[in-house]
C-alpha cells in the first residue's frame, strides 16, 4: 500500500500535473492540500477516469483538501470535530483498514500575530481529536502540509530561520506532542540524503539552490511502524513548468 501527500497550490492550475503524477506513480491514497476551489468545481470525473474515488472539502481562493483513493474511503469526516473552524483544512477516511487523515495545517504568518495564535489553538484541537481517533483506529496515518519543521535538519538555513515561522519552538512543541501520542515521522524511519526538503520558495531560485524546508510530513501509528518499508520525497514535479512550491512525499507500507 502506498500513500502520498502533496500540497498542489491550486488544483485548477495543476490538475494535469496531478493526473500525470498519478499515472506515473499509481499510489493507493493521495492527500491533496490547497485545492483553492469550491466543492462544485472539484474535478471528480477526471480522477474517476484515472481510477480514483474522491472525497473533497473545498473553499474558494484558499485552503481545501481532498483524498484520492483506489478503494473508496469510508467513515469520512471533514475538519476537526468539536473545533469551531470555517476553514477547509482536514479530511479523513478509512481506506483498507487504515484511518487516513489529510490535513493542511495553518501557516501562522508570524509569531505574535492573531494567525499564529489561531495556529496554536488549531494544533491543540487536532491533537485532542487525533488522540481519540487513535483509540478507535490503531492503524492511523496523519499526513499533509504541516507548515512546521521538526528540527534544524529540515531547514536550509537553520540559524537564519530560528524562531521564524515554521521553525519556532512553540510550533515544534506541537509536533513533538503528536509524536508523544504514539506517532512516528515515517520519513526519519529510514536513512535519508542530507538537505532533503519538500518545499522551496518560488523566489530567488529557491529550488535550484536547494534552499528549502521539510514541512510536508507523514506520521504513522505504532501499529503501522513495522509495516513501513520506505518513505521518500519525489522532487520531480518541482521541475515542472508552473509547479507547486511543494512536492509529493510517498510512504510505502507492507
Amino acid at each position: 500500500m502506498k500513500l502520498a501527500t502533496w500540497n498542489i497550490n491550486s488544483l485548477s492550475v495543476r490538475l494535469p500535473q496531478v493526473l500525470d503524477w498519478l499515472a506515473a506513480n499509481p499510489v493507493d491514497v493521495l492527500a491533496l492540500q490547497e485545492l483553492k476551489m469550491t466543492d462544485d468545481k472539484f474535478p471528480a470525473d477526471a480522477f474517476q477516469a484515472a481510477g480514483y474515488s474522491s472525497q473533497w472539502f473545498g473553499q474558494k481562493t484558499y485552503n481545501g483538501v481532498a483524498l484520492l483513493t483506489r478503494t473508496p474511503a469510508t467513515e469520512v469526516v471533514k475538519n476537526i470535530p468539536g473545533f469551531d473552524d470555517d476553514m477547509a483544512r482536514v479530511i479523513t477516511g478509512t481506506v483498507e483498514g487504515v484511518r487516513v487523515i489529510g490535513a493542511y495545517f495553518p501557516n501562522g504568518q508570524a509569531p505574535g500575530t492573531d494567525k499564529f495564535e489561531y495556529k496554536m489553538e488549531w494544533l491543540k484541537g487536532l491533537r485532542h481529536w487525533v488522540k481519540a481517533e487513535l483509540e478507535r483506529h490503531p492503524q492511523l496515518v496523519l499526513m499533509g502540509d504541516y507548515n512546521i519543521t521538526f528540527d534544524d535538519l529540515d531547514v536550509w538555513d537553520p540559524e537564519g530561520m530560528r524562531e521564524q515561522i515554521h521553525c519556532t519552538e512553540d510550533e515544534r512543541y506541537h509536533l513533538r506532542a503528536l509524536i508523544a501520542l504514539g506517532l512516528h515521522d515515517s520519513y526519519r524511519l529510514f536513512d535519508q540524503p542530507a538537505k532533503s526538503y519538500s518545499w522551496w520558495d518560488y523566489r530567488d531560485f529557491g529550488f535550484r539552490r536547494n534552499r528549502g524546508m521539510r514541512i510536508d510530513h507523514i506520521l504513522i501509528s505504532n501499529a503501522l511502524k513495522d509495516k513501513a518499508t520506505a518513505c521518500t520525497i519525489d522532487k520531480t514535479p518541482r521541475s515542472n513548468e508552473r509547479p507547486s512550491d511543494h512536492t509529493p512525499v510517498v510512504l510505502t507500507l507492507n
